[in-house]
């Protein structure tokens, strides 16, 4: 005569380590939905690149955080504690770019720059604003947001929207206004 316990101990652990063993693969499934789908594939911290063509540096983006997010839907690099960049013309004239956070997007070559966005140019002319565009393709920078341009002591005027070359020759501000009306910049 066969007890029931044991027939009753090995059906619930053959019940039980069934069921363990098919808990396994869930449990990598449910690890995965933890994952952001938007960590960033790389990161960085302390860069200085040097961007060369030809042989001539053409800009230094020195930036403490660097986070690249070429494994999204729509590929960016994304500098969370702002950027430093260093850019030089064919002639070797410098201007520099600051900025407290910017985002390139690799598919349109846009660069984002927000808060406390500083351009100035080797020539003293300085542009500040709070958001600022600059296409790497056509060398260009635009904004559609308030903006202060210095061309000089006592030369300052204000903007809503501008857009400028990126050596600041050619120069486009939508509304300038004087000094007493930009109250709001």
């Amino acid at each position: 005569m066969i007890s029931t316990s044991k027939i009753l101990f090995p059906a619930v652990f053959i019940v039980l380590a069934g069921f363990l063993f098919s808990c396994e693969s869930n449990f990598k499934d449910v690890q995965k939905i933890n994952v952001s789908t938007y960590a960033p594939i790389g990161e960085a911290d302390t860069i200085n690149l040097k961007y060369t063509d030809s042989g001539k540096i053409k800009a230094i983006l020195v930036s403490p955080k660097m986070l690249d997010f070429s494994n999204a839907a729509f590929p960016y690099t994304e500098f969370p504690k702002g950027i430093d960049v260093t850019l030089y013309d064919n002639g070797g004239k410098k201007s520099f770019v600051r900025s407290d956070y910017a985002i390139t997007y690799k598919g349109t070559d846009i660069i984002d720059l927000q808060g406390n966005v500083k351009i100035t140019s080797e020539d003293g002319k300085i542009l500040e604003t709070t958001q600022l565009y600059y296409d790497q393709k056509r060398e260009w920078f635009f904004t559609e947001k308030k903006c202060k341009l210095t061309l000089g002591p006592g030369n300052e005027f204000y903007t809503k929207g501008f857009d400028a070359s990126r050596d600041f020759k050619d120069i486009n501000g939508q509304v300038f206004f004087g000094e007493g009306q930009a109250n709001d910049f």
